[in-house]
């Protein structure tokens, strides 16, 4: 069966043939959830094994719908595939085929049965824990003991972690560089995601008094001060207010009671409701996620699952009513809206958590390094009547009885706007002159700096010729796209010498990005 590959697939493809040219380390490939990376891993799996037949290839995640949903996706493009599936949950035990599907936590302790092992690509990467003693590493690194030469890939919509920053820096990184990106907001520019809409509530979560732990709001306290009858109820009527020809619902909540009730409030006001949460029956779980994708039941709530693996392409409404201080964790949570499906114009995101205002929109996020120390002292508060110290959360002092009272459920006047992508649709604007200079910053290769001028005003872009990795790939499809036969030079200076024989773009599209614009596109 022939599959026709969207450009971007087949550049994220291409730049890990790139990236093995000339690098020897283990690159992610970074596609936004929806963006199809299980194709992308079957072409190049396919691809990899009719060019050499001997190879070993291995697919890893930990996730069982992501097992048989990237086994399905080889077997459709490619029926004769030597392939099989390791899962305890899918009690399946194909240890011995060419290419394995598997899951981490069955496969982990089998590294001497898995035996040679060529190619290791592993989807979801960024639920590897940086740790050096976790399942990950201790088998991946029993594979290299087998084959030194073993290459490993990462798959993922959110290069980044919350406990440990960026995928592939710092010292005990798993990947050492990123060998393709592209961001959700190219995507959707292209017409390959859905359009995200978004409205921050007028219902807002007070969440004074509510721990950290790990960088993350702590669980319990987190539902308490959310799981309380006013605030669903509240925020169950703006999710209403807002549902207008919205068919199917997605609503992540704060803990498994929570879940519930939220379920409840919803089929109170004559919507068909459900709810998954991590012990619903495998059997009910699946039935339950048909139901829902053949639009039987119109809203799901959730509590700490469908973030990964979860493909609903329908959904047209996710309200977050849980705070999360995880910036892949939102990003995978939005991401639940973004597939394409008939008669779906776009994917309202109603955000009752705050989590736009605390990480921003979903295409412009910068994640932190996380900092020794970071998380803080759990909040406290002294009771009044006897002067006791005790934890914010409390509701009733330990030592004299005494009742605090309640927190406040905080209910603006008015919801107000903010933007789930960043900066809006590019503006093309005309081109009347093109200037090129070197631009040099201390401690990095030079780069292309390109002005392109309208009239008086100017956008720049910076081409970065001489850097390593997707950068350099970038900078290879910049020049290819203005220097049709001529090689991709190799430093700024030999580029510079060669410049006026460049095309000129006839418009380019801008886009909005903090105090600048960012170049987007360009027409010949």
């Amino acid at each position: 069966m022939s599959f026709s590959l969207r450009p971007y697939q087949s550049a994220a493809i291409q730049g890990i043939y790139n990236y093995f040219q000339d690098e020897s380390g283990n690159p992610l490939v970074v596609i936004p959830t929806a963006g199809g990376k299980s194709l992308v891993m079957a072409t190049f799996v396919e691809g990899v094994l009719k060019a050499f037949p001997d190879q070993r290839i291995l697919i890893v995640t930990h996730v069982r719908e992501l097992i048989e949903q990237n086994f399905a996706e080889l077997k459709k493009l490619w029926p004769q595939a030597p392939a099989g599936i390791y899962s305890a949950g899918l009690k399946k035990r194909e240890i011995r085929a060419q290419i394995l599907f598997a899951g981490i936590q069955s496969i982990h302790k089998r590294v001497y049965d898995v035996q040679q092992c060529d190619l290791v690509l592993i989807d979801e990467a960024h639920l590897i824990p940086r740790s050096s003693n976790t399942m990950y590493r201790k088998f991946l690194d029993g594979l290299k003991r087998i084959n030194p030469m073993l290459k490993v890939i990462g798959l993922t919509a959110t290069p980044y972690r919350l406990d440990s920053g960026l995928l592939h820096e710092g010292s005990e990184a798993i990947f050492t560089d990123i060998a393709y990106e592209v961001s959700v907001r190219e995507l959707i520019d292209d017409h390959y995601l859905s359009p995200l809409i978004s409205k921050r509530m007028a219902t807002q979560i007070d969440l004074t008094g509510v721990g950290t732990r790990g960088g993350e709001f702590i669980p319990k306290d987190l539902e308490a001060a959310i799981d309380q009858d006013a605030i669903t109820q509240s925020a169950v009527n703006e999710i209403f207010s807002y549902s207008t020809n919205r068919k199917s619902w997605l609503i992540f909540c704060a803990g498994v009671d929570h879940a519930y009730h939220v379920r409840d409030a919803v089929r109170s006001r004559g919507v068909t409701c459900e709810t998954i949460v991590g012990d619903t029956p495998s059997a009910q779980r699946e039935a339950i996620i048909n139901d829902f994708k053949a639009g039987r039941i119109q809203c799901l709530t959730n509590a700490n699952v469908l973030t990964t693996g979860f493909n609903a392409p329908a959904v047209d409404l996710i309200a977050m009513l849980r705070p999360t201080k995880s910036a892949g964790l939102y990003v995978q949570i939005v991401g639940r809206g973004c597939r394409l499906a008939p008669g779906k114009t776009d994917c309202l995101v109603l955000d009752f958590a705050g989590n736009i205002a605390r990480h921003g929109p979903i295409d412009a996020i910068k994640p932190k390094t996380p900092k020794a120390g970071e998380d803080g002292d759990a909040p406290t508060k002294a009771c009044p009547e006897c002067d006791s110290i005790v934890h914010a959360a409390v509701r009733q002092c330990p030592d004299c009885g005494h009742m605090f009272p309640e927190p406040q459920i905080k209910i603006d006047a008015k919801a107000s706007t903010l933007d789930i992508l960043s900066g809006g649709p590019p503006e093309w604007v005309p081109v009347t002159r093109v200037s090129y200079a070197r631009h040099d910053k201390t401690g990095k290769p030079p780069s292309l700096r390109v002005d392109y001028w309208s009239g008086l005003s100017s956008h720049s872009e910076w081409v970065c010729i001489e850097h390593q990795g997707y950068a350099r790939q970038k900078a290879a499809s910049w020049w290819a796209n203005r220097a049709p036969g001529l090689p991709l030079p190799r430093g700024v200076d030999e580029a510079l010498a060669v410049s006026l024989r460049l095309k000129c773009p006839s418009q380019i599209a801008v886009r909005p990005s903090g105090r600048y614009t960012e170049i987007v596109g360009a027409r010949f």
